[in-house]
């Protein structure tokens, strides 16, 4: 996972990963969706309606919303029982084929991850944070591809949208997961449009976009552009839009970064000995206070 997007051919496609409908517990029939953000600068979404029996089981097929400059990726938020806490399990599947099979009565959150994983989905344990997902529940859904490590409904509604915590906690096990930044949009409040990824892509064809996440290659934001980030000796470069803000963050409490009073700074170049065999992320703060996040980083 050292293998970074930036340099890579293509270019950056700007995505939701995580958006609900009428088909299930949204406030909007699903092309007032894909026009919320096709409208609004995006490249691609998945609507991913809650894979539950009082909805009717929805795969919703979106392809006929499909444009030229703008695509959709079929995918669903799973569920199966439980959690340690008695949760139920929250799922995200996107590239899945619209004839995924429902769940069995005796199928528990893990073999419901690895069924969609073999279908082709990149799979994300979501929302940790929102319902206070334990290490060992974690670390039981091996065929995740990613930590949801934000997601702007939960912090919209109820101020648990960031998850790194499960993240570094896996990290620090050696679990290597990416990291992605979604909406988890219902549109009954203002929770859309605040968090993406930027899926590194020869092309916008949905199968190039779940291969290239499924990768690594993207990193997510919810505001500010990461334009570069490379490797220079013992150091790290990283070239960013106007910023606070340069960290590389690690393991434990190991940082380091560079700060800009006014808001102003646009690269940086910073030290790597902290996180020699181990890990560490970008992060890039802008004068708002929003972030963006590389994946993490192995050494």
């Amino acid at each position: 996972m050292r293998t970074l997007p930036f340099h890579l051919p293509g270019r950056f496609y700007r995505g939701n990963l995580h958006t609900h409908s009428t088909r299930s517990d949204g406030a909007l029939p699903p092309p007032e969706v894909i026009a919320a953000y096709r409208d609004h600068g995006y490249d691609f979404l998945s609507l991913t309606d809650h894979f539950l029996e009082q909805y009717g089981y929805p795969m919703v097929d979106t392809r006929e919303y499909r444009r030229d400059g703008f695509t959709t990726i079929i995918g669903a938020e799973l569920h199966a029982p439980a959690l340690a806490n008695g949760e139920r399990w929250h799922i995200l599947a996107v590239g899945l084929p619209l004839d995924f099979a429902i769940p069995t009565a005796d199928e528990r959150g893990p073999a419901l991850a690895r069924r969609a994983r073999v279908a082709g989905a990149f799979v994300a344990i979501a929302h940790p944070y929102w319902y206070n997902l334990t290490t060992e529940d974690a670390i039981s859904l091996d065929a995740a591809h990613a930590v949801e490590i934000w997601n702007t409904g939960c912090g919209v509604e109820v101020d648990r949208g960031d998850s790194w915590y499960m993240s570094d906690l896996l990290n620090e096990r050696g679990i290597r997961l990416t990291a992605c930044a979604t909406d988890d949009a219902h549109f009954k409040a203002t929770d859309y449009r605040g968090g993406w990824v930027q899926v590194r892509s020869e092309s916008l064809e949905p199968d190039a976009l779940v291969a290239a996440l499924k990768a690594g290659h993207y990193y997510s934001s919810r505001g500010p552009e990461i334009r570069d980030v490379r490797f220079d000796g013992d150091h790290i470069g990283v070239e960013s839009s106007p910023a606070a803000t340069i960290i590389v963050h690690g393991r434990g409490a190991k940082n380091e970064r560079v700060v800009s009073k006014d808001g102003t700074l646009t690269s940086a170049r910073l030290p790597l000995t902290k996180f020699v065999n181990s890990y560490c992320r970008v992060i890039v703060v802008d004068a708002a206070g929003r972030h963006a996040w590389t994946n993490p980083i192995w050494l």
